[in-house]
């Protein structure tokens, strides 16, 4: 028999109350507010947290590790200062988590493969760093694909991550833990990694909002590379106030990462609120080509934004862009060319540790010659150069990042059958934000994305808030429980 999760509506941002679990069902904003209330403290939070994922995560498998001890020290610290007036900002107290290719000093970089085994951090990565500075206390390292390109790979053990609100579906990648640890409310923020759609893609499927910033915009220092050109650091998170405070604390220059940009980070959170009246939001129509269907839910997710966004003052425009395979196809010999130049020295004498998924996909990149990938390199340029004319035109854009909601599990072996559509603006490096529309009618979160100018995150987070609020997402219980694992 197959059976629904459960869901309440209505509560979906409180922390106090009746409820035991109501400290996880939150967002970060709403832990924020209750810390500096005094109706709970961090301690109460960071324990509540760890008894959730003891008790649910069995079915889920977002979490790789959790250091318990280490998170309750730091939360009992995080009191103590909040106490004596030395308040850190929105993130004290708070918990996250962390994708298993950043750095945790004092812990194993596993990156979910055998290659690693062995591995330990000697220092934090970049994001760790800067949000531990802002007095966020770090859970525990999450799942992903080995070496965030992998796939679900039952041939290594290692869990793989599991959609929480039908666990019998896929949770996307490669951020696979960070957006099932959002989905099934273990946590408020899970950084994440995107090289070809891996933050958005997973936020979509698992009910997150994800944020991919501009290129250049959050250090990736202390982060397992996959494709240099094409990596970016940034937020899954429960709410878009969420991740608009997320970026806050990890956004800004950092001369350690040869990819980082000095580009000045403004306050996203002042006019969060402020709405998109007056902005128009270009619309891109037969962006997918004749070979790529887009579901109902998600063409009636797409539909029902535009009508928000235009009952909020924006006016909707048809725009046009090269099609999307064009896209693709760089990001595709781009990312196999980069991650075999990391990774061929391994391929040569320990192929036989890697998975079957990672080893096939990074084999790919040995038949690319360098005519191959200058030319997509040139072409990755000329579509940044045409998208950059368009905004021109129009002040973001409303697309889709998949063709459905999750699949099932079973049916990812199969070719063809992997819908996320997010790869173009990894290529053109021009940042995206997923946003959660509801619920299709198979239980499952169905989203949609905006897309901005470089450097345009704080008008996309507008954007992606006015939908949140008139979508009526925020108000959605996170899932559980969980009943039969096929459904």
């Amino acid at each position: 028999m197959t059976e629904q999760l459960a869901f309440k509506s209505g509560s979906g941002t409180g922390v106090a109350g009746g409820n035991t679990d109501a400290p996880l069902r939150g967002s970060a904003e709403a832990m924020a507010l209750a810390l500096r209330d005094g109706s709970t403290t961090s301690e109460t939070l960071i324990r509540a947290t760890l008894d959730r994922i003891a008790r649910d995560d069995g079915e889920v498998h977002s979490f790789l590790s959790v250091d318990a001890s280490a998170a309750i020290e730091a939360a009992r610290a995080a009191d103590r200062a909040l106490s004596a007036g030395d308040d850190k900002g929105p993130l004290h107290g708070i918990p996250f988590a962390i994708k298993d290719i950043y750095d945790v000093e004092g812990q194993s970089t596993s990156c979910q493969s055998h290659i690693q085994s062995g591995h330990m951090a000697d220092r934090d990565s970049a994001v760790v760093e800067r949000l531990r500075a802002a007095g966020a206390i770090l859970i525990g390292k999450l799942d992903t694909f080995e070496f965030a390109l992998g796939g679900p790979s039952p041939d290594l053990p290692f869990p793989i991550a599991r959609n929480p609100w039908k666990p019998g579906h896929e949770s996307g990648g490669s951020s696979s833990g960070s957006a099932a640890a959002i989905g099934a409310g273990f946590v408020p923020l899970a950084p994440g990694t995107c090289t070809t759609g891996s933050i958005r893609g997973p936020a979509a499927w698992c009910g997150a909002v994800g944020l991919k910033p501009t290129f250049g915009r959050v250090s990736r220092r202390g982060v397992f590379p996959l494709a240099p050109s094409l990596d970016h650091c940034g937020p899954l998170a429960r709410s878009v106030h969420d991740a608009a405070v997320a970026l806050q604390v990890m956004a800004g220059h950092d001369p350690a990462d040869p990819g980082s940009l000095d580009q000045p980070v403004p306050d996203y959170l002042t006019d969060l609120e402020k709405g998109v009246a007056g902005h128009t939001i270009g619309v891109p129509r037969d962006f997918f080509g004749s070979q790529a269907t887009l579901d109902s839910d998600t063409r009636a997710a797409i539909s029902r934004a535009e009508g928000l966004l235009r009952d909020a003052g924006a006016t909707i425009v048809g725009v046009e862009l090269p099609e999307y395979r064009l896209f693709a196809a760089a990001a595709r010999i781009i990312m196999a060319a980069e991650a075999f130049a990391i990774h061929r020295e391994n391929l040569r004498s320990r192929l036989h540790e890697y998975g079957n998924i990672a080893a096939r996909r990074f084999a790919i990149g040995a038949g690319i010659g360098a005519a191959d990938y200058i030319d997509a390199r040139q072409l990755g340029a000329r579509l940044r150069a045409t998208v950059d004319n368009l905004f021109g035109s129009c002040d973001m854009m409303l697309t889709a990042i998949s063709l459905s909601t999750a699949p099932p599990v079973a049916s990812t072996s199969r070719p063809g059958v992997w819908p996320l559509q997010a790869s173009p603006w990894n290529l053109t490096g021009h940042p995206a934000i997923a946003v959660p529309m509801g619920l299709a009618e198979n239980g499952l979160p169905v989203s949609v994305q905006l897309v901005g100018p470089r450097w345009s995150e704080a008008a996309i987070l507008r954007a992606a808030r006015t939908l949140e609020r008139t979508s009526g997402w925020a108000e959605v219980f996170l899932p559980f429980e969980p009943k039969d694992t096929r459904s």
